[in-house]
């Protein structure tokens, strides 16, 4: 989680990701945000998010996203 929010917080360091949850239902991360961060997660966590996976659901909280990596780190 530690090496999640240090992505999120570098791509967005105005944003209160611990207590937003509508990163992208509220337009708080923009579409170039989320590429970065998609980016990112998978470098750091050697992950490849299928493009069925990048809803706004699954990016919407640092939960969301959190339990989207662990999801992938169990495949």
């Amino acid at each position: 989680m530690e090496q999640l929010m240090k992505i999120l917080e570098e791509a967005r360091p105005d944003v209160d990701f611990q207590n937003e949850i509508n990163l992208i239902d509220g337009e708080v991360l923009d579409s170039m945000d989320i590429i970065s961060i998609i980016m990112e997660i998978n470098n750091v966590f050697e992950i490849e998010l299928d493009p069925e996976d990048l809803e706004a659901k699954n990016f919407n909280s640092v939960g969301a996203i959190w339990a989207l990596i662990q999801e992938y780190q169990m495949k």
